[in-house]
């Protein structure tokens, strides 16, 4: 079962069409009666419709619903980079370090108000993708599995997918893998976020214009599509000078304007969620499709 179907109502199965022995069907859902046919053979009136929820169905709604809700992270992604615009808006600095490790990699100590602003704002958008848009599009193309198989080479990515001496010979498999995973969903991804743009003031051909320009120049195949799109809907520059724990790289530019606030990551936030229920509406359509032709 996919991820459509936690949005939307069972559909009738094969008995609601061919009825029982003896031709009789009892379908309240539709208002019929019992049929001639049935009455005349004797047979009693079945207790529910052929569309009812059968004891399957229910399994497959609640397992399904289950995985979509345990490998979803928007609610807390956004959480946190409100937390985390909150603690620097009230000046609190050591609240704020205290929250980069939930959002990102980099070392906090080496960040001031500026570069936590920053790393907030490019982590809520490449998260976005990973977090939320990525399951999503495997749930709507491969169900359950795709759900949880996505999951697992996400955080195998996440532990182990860094260019550090320590996992050089390891980390690159998980990273690669990871890679491949989220090569369509990433680009989907910046596309709902320049349709999203508006909703934070921002303009749909800025956040392409920065995409079709930046995106290629970033390491990483995934990140700087989506990251591009959000500095450009964003109407800022993100990139430079990127301290991690097991050492520095020099990001290249992605987008115009200035260098994120803390007020751009409060906008930040609201992008993500905004993407994330676009994200939504996209997956159930194509589960319901997938499925209207499954039962055709």
């Amino acid at each position: 079962m996919s991820v459509g179907s936690v949005f939307r109502p069972w559909r009738g199965s094969a008995d609601s069409a061919k009825g029982v022995a003896g031709g009789s069907v009892f379908s309240p859902c539709r208002g019929s009666a019992v049929s001639a046919k049935g009455v005349a053979g004797g047979s009693e009136p079945r207790p529910w419709c052929g569309s009812a929820v059968t004891a399957k169905g229910v399994a497959e709604v609640v397992l399904t619903a289950a995985a979509t809700w345990a490998v979803l992270g928007g609610t807390s992604l956004v959480r946190e980079g409100a937390a985390l615009a909150g603690s620097l808006d009230a000046g609190d600095l050591a609240a704020a370090r205290a929250r980069i490790p939930h959002l990102c990699a980099r070392d906090p100590a080496l960040l001031d108000a500026d570069g936590m602003a920053r790393a907030g704002v490019e982590s809520l958008a490449e998260n976005t993708s990973d977090a939320v848009v990525a399951p999503l599009f495997w749930g709507a193309v491969a169900g359950v599995p795709g759900l949880l198989g996505y999951r697992a080479v996400n955080t195998l990515d996440a532990m182990v997918g860094y260019r550090s001496p320590r996992y050089a010979r390891f980390g690159w498999a998980a990273a690669r893998l990871d890679d491949l995973a989220n090569l369509l969903p990433a680009r989907l991804c910046a596309l709902l976020t320049a349709a999203a743009a508006p909703l934070v003031g921002g303009r749909p051909a800025a956040a392409l214009r920065a995409w079709r320009r930046d995106a290629r120049a970033h390491p990483s195949p995934n990140a700087g599509p989506v990251e591009a799109a959000a500095a450009g809907a964003l109407g800022v520059r993100l990139g430079g000078r990127t301290e991690y724990a097991y050492g520095v790289e020099e990001r290249p530019a992605l987008g115009d304007g200035p260098a994120p606030t803390t007020a751009d990551l409060h906008r930040a936030a609201r992008l993500s969620r905004a993407v994330g229920l676009l994200a939504a509406v996209v997956a159930a359509g194509v589960a319901a499709r997938a499925q209207g032709r499954g039962s055709a």
